[in-house]
């Protein structure tokens, strides 16, 4: 461990000038900076004194969704019990906020023992909940050193990360040991994971949680837009990263040509990128909206329009009322996002060549024939066929709906494993 926190301290020292000039110019990175640096805050202090507390972790929106899920079933199994949940990025703190009222929610402190042990003496979890891949050394072992069952839920190892695990393998068993289960998305990461060093008896397999994450009733935002369209039929391309605003943008010229009464919404995927994303919506000429904006306009929005969906938390629901929907992250070489989320509302989804984050979900919507996944320079192509084409668009839909409700379920496995653990704890600490 001494060697890890020299590595990190070196890390944090020489990567300083880069991240103070990240903290100035973006809030992004200023963000909860106390709070990462060891200093609880107050609220949280107050929140779990005198409760029993599980300390649930996720990494950003993907993550806190999933999460947010989850501690909405497991609030029913352990009733009076505080979740405190702990995010990395400012995206993931709004939402987890705006969907678990009243629970305390906080920024990860870095992985320091000083910044650790702050919060184990605050929060005093009696289970701490990693979400995915989030593996931190310090925060496992001095949970470990107090007895503190960790559970990986919803664990994923990623063909990215996957050789770089196997590479340190030796270094990464200990802590993998002090781990009470791993709860995996699929078959693949629980092979991989005993591959790395986890102990095979506590690997399971419960499916992927963000296959249960299900949209709420349609938002403010969404119902306001919905209100707006004027004869005009939405395409919704979401959670976009860059380089792939500018394909849409280049393909709606032909896309517009084609379906005059189409509209697009742009939804980029990271919101320290909204005024990056509007200037290049300016430079296309066409007319456009901030959605923000028509919380308080009232104008109609006619075909050719482009929007930027500038809000944190709409989303979701925003598929809800598209024509078509494009997953993003996908054109550009970064793994894709999660296509269910717009398929459970029996939209037609298309998605790009890049989708190995979501590898399984994709293939088996591919076998069922109920997503289109299509090279860059096709984009304009399918978007505009499955405008033309209204019954081929409803079809796939359908099957998209289908692909969604046959992978649910992972929650609820998940929810009794995890409650299941905490008794047998709670007896053994006896």
């Amino acid at each position: 461990m001494i060697m890890y926190s020299s590595l990190l301290l070196a890390a944090l020292v020489i990567g300083a000038p880069y991240w103070l000039l990240r903290m100035a110019t973006s809030g992004r990175y200023r963000a909860g900076l106390p709070g990462r640096l060891g200093v609880v805050p107050k609220g949280l202090t107050a929140a779990v004194a005198g409760r029993e507390v599980v300390w649930v972790h996720a990494v950003s929106v993907g993550d806190a969704l999933a999460a947010t899920q989850l501690i909405r079933e497991w609030r029913e199994a352990l009733p009076g019990w505080v979740f405190a949940v702990s995010t990395t990025t400012e995206t993931g703190q709004l939402l987890a906020k705006e969907r678990l009222a009243g629970a305390p929610v906080f920024y990860l402190p870095l992985d320091f023992r000083f910044a650790v042990r702050r919060y184990l003496r605050v929060l005093r979890p009696r289970m701490l909940v990693l979400m995915e891949s989030e593996l931190w050394p310090r925060l496992i072992d001095e949970c470990a050193n107090r007895g503190i069952p960790i559970v990986v839920a919803n664990a994923r190892v990623s063909d990215r990360s996957f050789p770089r695990y196997m590479r340190l393998r030796r270094l990464w068993r200990p802590f993998l040991e002090k781990i009470s289960q791993f709860l995996a998305q699929s078959k693949e990461t629980a092979e991989r994971l005993v591959k790395i060093g986890a102990p095979s008896d506590r690997v399971s397999v419960m499916g992927n949680l963000k296959y249960d994450v299900r949209a709420g009733d349609a938002s403010p935002m969404t119902r306001r837009i919905g209100s707006l369209l004027y004869q005009a039929r939405l395409i919704v391309a979401g959670s976009t990263l860059a380089g792939e605003e500018e394909a849409l943008l280049a393909a709606w010229p032909i896309i517009q040509k084609a379906v005059p009464d189409a509209t697009l919404l742009i939804a980029p995927r990271h919101p320290d990128r909204f005024e990056e994303v509007l200037g290049l919506i300016r430079k296309s000429g066409y007319p456009f909206f901030r959605c923000s904006q028509l919380l308080l306009d009232t104008e109609p929005i006619f075909g050719g329009t482009i929007l930027l969906l500038d809000t944190i938390g709409d989303l979701a629901s925003m598929y809800g009322i598209a024509a078509v929907a494009f997953v993003g992250g996908s054109l550009v070489p970064r793994g894709g996002h999660n296509p269910l989320e717009p398929a459970q509302f029996a939209v037609p989804v298309v998605m790009g060549p890049s989708f190995e984050n979501f590898r399984d979900v994709v293939e088996g919507m591919r076998a069922t024939d109920a997503i289109r996944i299509i090279a860059p320079e096709r984009l304009a192509e399918m978007l505009i066929a499955l405008l033309r084409d209204k019954e081929d668009a409803k079809a796939l839909g359908e099957r998209g709906r289908a692909a969604f409700e046959a992978q649910t379920g992972a929650t609820k496995r998940t929810v009794q494993v995890l409650t299941t653990l905490l008794k047998k704890t709670a007896v053994a600490a006896r």
